[in-house]
C-alpha cells in the first residue's frame, strides 16, 4: 500500500515545519502533533498511513506512544518511523522492538528520509 498521508509527531514547532516541508514538497497529505495526547486524537480522526515519531517528547515519550500504536489492532497497518536526535545503537534497537519499521536521526536530510519513506511503501 502506498504511503500518501503522514502524521508528524514531535514537541518541536521548528521540526514539524521543517518535516512537514519536506514531506508537503514530496507530495504527501500531512498532519501534525506536538505531544502524544494530540497524536492518538489525531489517529481517531483520520488514520495516517505513516506516523514519523520523536522519541523525546514531554508525558509520553515516544518509544512509549510507538508501543501503545502498534499494539492496537486498529492500526496494525500504520507504520512508525522514529526521528530523533538519541543517535546511540541501543535506542535505535529498542526502538525497533517497540514496533517501529524505521529509524532516522536528526538532523534529517530530506533524500534520507524519503528513501526510507519509499522503501516502506
Amino acid at each position: 500500500m502506498p504511503i500518501r498521508k503522514v502524521l508528524i509527531v514531535d514537541d518541536s514547532k521548528t521540526e514539524l515545519v521543517h518535516l512537514g516541508g519536506i514531506l508537503r514538497n514530496a507530495g504527501f497529505e500531512v498532519d501534525t502533533a506536538q505531544d502524544a495526547d494530540e497524536a492518538q486524537n489525531k489517529l481517531g480522526q483520520s488514520k495516517p498511513d505513516l506516523v514519523l515519531m520523536d522519541v523525546v517528547m514531554p508525558g509520553t515519550n515516544g518509544f512509549q506512544l510507538t508501543r501503545a500504536i502498534t499494539r492496537d489492532p486498529r492500526y496494525a497497518d500504520v507504520s512508525i518511523i522514529l526521528c530523533t536526535s538519541k543517535d546511540q545503537e541501543t535506542d535505535r534497537v529498542w526502538g525497533m522492538r517497540q514496533g517501529a519499521r524505521d529509524y532516522i536521526v536528526k538532523p534529517v536530510r530530506p533524500e534520507d528520509l524519503l528513501s526510507k519513506i519509499q522503501a516502506l511503501g
